[in-house]
C-alpha cells in the first residue's frame, strides 16, 4: 500500500481525496498547511511518504515553497493541484519541482490514475550495463544513479527517467510528444510544459552552464537530443 501525503487547506476537498484514495487501497497521511505538511514528509515508522499531492493555494507557505522545502530534502513524486489552470501557476509549480499537475475540480479516476503513473515513474527501470560515460557525466543504468566529474546527482524520479531515455540512444532527437508518452507514461494532449520543465531542472543540476547546455540539446522545432558537444 503506497503512503501517500495529502496537502490541501479545503477541507471537505481533502476528505473527499482522502476517502478515494483509501478505498484505492493507498495510505494516507494528511495536512492542512504546508507548515504541518513539511515535519510529515518522514512518514511513519517503517512506511515512508512515496508521494505528495499539493496544493498550491495554501495559507501561510504557499504551494510553491512547499514544493520547494519538499525538493530541498527529498526527491518523491510531487502532483500539484491548480484550482485555476493559469499557466504562471503552473509553469511556477514545475519550476519548484512538481512532476505533474492536475487542474481543480478532479475526479476520483483521474487523480488516482495520475498518482499511479508518477509511482511507476519512481520505480527502478531496466536498463544496460552501470557505469556509462559521458564525458564527466556517468549514468548507472542499474544502480540508478548519475554522478558528473565523481560528484552525485540527486535527481527525482521523473527527471532521472527522462535522462536515461535520452542518453540512451545519444545524437537522436526526441519530440515532446515522444518524451511525454515514454517518461510520463499518460497522454497529455501535447502539453509540452512538462518536458520543458523538467528539461530546464535537468540542466540546472548536470550542465555547467544551463544557459549553453552540453548534453542536453534543444532542437529548434523538433525537440531535445542527449549531447554531449
Amino acid at each position: 500500500m503506497p503512503h501517500v501525503l495529502l496537502i490541501e487547506d479545503d477541507t471537505s476537498v481533502r476528505d473527499g481525496m482522502e476517502l478515494v484514495l483509501r478505498r484505492h487501497a493507498y495510505d494516507v497521511s494528511v495536512a492542512g498547511t504546508g507548515e504541518e505538511a513539511l515535519p510529515l514528509l518522514d512518514g511513519l515508522p517503517g512506511k515512508p511518504i512515496e508521494l505528495v499531492v499539493l496544493d498550491l493555494m495554501l495559507p501561510g507557505m504557499d504551494g510553491f515553497e512547499v514544493c520547494r522545502g519538499i525538493r530541498a530534502r527529498s526527491t518523491i513524486p510531487v502532483i500539484m493541484l491548480t484550482a485555476r489552470g493559469d499557466d504562471q501557476d503552473i509553469v511556477t509549480g514545475l519550476e519548484a519541482g512538481a512532476d505533474d499537475y492536475v487542474v481543480k475540480p478532479v475526479t476520483a479516476r483521474v487523480l488516482e490514475a495520475r498518482i499511479r503513473a508518477a509511482l511507476r515513474r519512481a520505480e527502478p527501470a531496466p536498463g544496460s550495463a552501470p557505469g556509462e560515460q559521458h564525458a564527466g557525466l556517468v549514468i548507472d543504468r542499474v544502480g540508478l544513479t548519475v554522478t558528473k566529474l565523481g560528484a552525485p546527482v540527486p535527481l527525482p524520479p521523473m527527471e532521472l527517467r527522462l535522462l536515461l531515455e535520452l542518453s540512451a540512444a545519444p545524437g537522436r532527437v526526441f519530440s515532446r510528444e515522444q518524451l511525454l508518452t515514454s517518461v510520463w507514461d499518460l497522454d497529455y494532449l501535447g502539453d509540452s510544459r512538462l518536458v520543458d520543465a523538467a528539461v530546464r531542472r535537468l540542466r540546472t543540476k548536470i550542465e555547467d552552464v544551463p544557459a549553453k547546455p552540453r548534453y542536453i540539446q534543444t532542437v529548434r522545432g523538433f525537440g531535445y537530443r542527449f549531447g554531449p558537444l
